[in-house]
């Protein structure tokens, strides 16, 4: 039941932001969330035996975002600026960890903490930053939407058929309650959400135009269903191995849950991890074929 009802909660939340939220508001939750939910990677990591770099993780994941907003508040932002941005931001982070680590008596734990700080950035941080980026996308709302809904619908497929009918292991080492029938369902559910989304999408915005939560219309073209259902099964792979990912951490550090922060859910992390990997798919997926979608001007 808490489940059901953080659910509830939580998804028009989300939901609003996405249609309705200024970039800069945008950019700001997701910086949050990415806050969150790099301080329970970081426990998980220091289950691992790890003693991780948190204060200079927590800022480097700021000035990320601070990135991220900087190219959203440009009208026309330079994408080899912002690309240039993050190589470099990534080239200097290893030397941030290393030289804090100078300063540690024990230098044996200087380098497997620096590398697990350093995987929590592209593996939190940058992973919810193409939330971001993708919202900047023509038709962004959309495909966030699109996205969201093939996680949604997925995750509650797996859990609710393979909690009915799961019979064969998926991988019962890392994840025992995970079953074939559960990830084949999850699969279904999310191509089929992504075929209706796409059906009806002149529908929809028409609709979220009516009721304010839009303020452009979208000119959407006559896309093959087989394009959105090619692109709701990638997104649900992805997502159901950042699922399995979060999972294997855990279980290498004795953990049951990321936190407590979310009611029947666990943590933050515990609640995102599949978008963690279905997000930058979409990115690459929606921002190359986004004139599959829609008229392009």
């Amino acid at each position: 039941m808490k489940r059901v009802v953080t659910a509830a909660i939580l998804i028009p939340i989300v939901l609003v932001a996405v249609f309705r939220a200024p970039l800069w508001l945008l950019t700001g939750m997701v910086a949050v969330v990415a806050l969150l939910a790099l301080q329970e990677y970081l426990t998980i990591a220091e289950g691992h035996g790890f003693q991780s770099f948190r204060p200079l993780t927590m800022m480097l994941s700021i000035l990320m975002f601070g990135v991220v907003a900087w190219s959203g508040s440009k009208a026309n932002p330079s994408g080899f600026a912002v690309l240039l941005s993050f190589v470099f931001y990534f080239m200097l982070a290893p030397f941030v960890f290393l030289s804090a680590g100078m300063m540690r008596k024990d230098l044996r734990s200087v380098l497997p903490g620096a590398a697990a700080s350093y995987f929590g950035l592209p593996y939190v941080s940058m992973s919810l930053a193409c939330v971001v980026f993708l919202r900047m996308v023509a038709g962004g709302w959309f495909f966030l939407l699109f996205t969201f809904c093939c996680v949604w619908l997925g995750d509650t497929a797996a859990y609710y058929v393979g909690r009915s009918i799961g019979r064969f292991k998926f991988a019962p080492r890392i994840s025992p309650k995970k079953t074939w029938e559960g990830a084949i369902a999850s699969v279904l559910a999310s191509v089929l959400i992504g075929i209706v989304l796409v059906h009806f999408a002149p529908e929809i915005n028409r609709g979220l135009l009516s009721i304010g939560l839009l303020t452009a219309r979208e000119f959407f073209i006559d896309t093959p269903l087989w394009i959105p259902a090619v692109a709701a099964l990638l997104i649900n792979v992805a997502a159901q191995m950042g699922d399995l990912f979060e999972s294997l951490i855990k279980r290498g550090a004795a953990i049951k849950d990321s936190g407590t922060l979310l009611p029947g859910h666990g943590g933050i992390l515990d609640r995102i991890d599949a978008l963690l990997f279905a997000a930058p798919v979409a990115l690459i997926l929606f921002g190359v074929f986004v004139d599959k979608f829609l008229q392009m001007p």
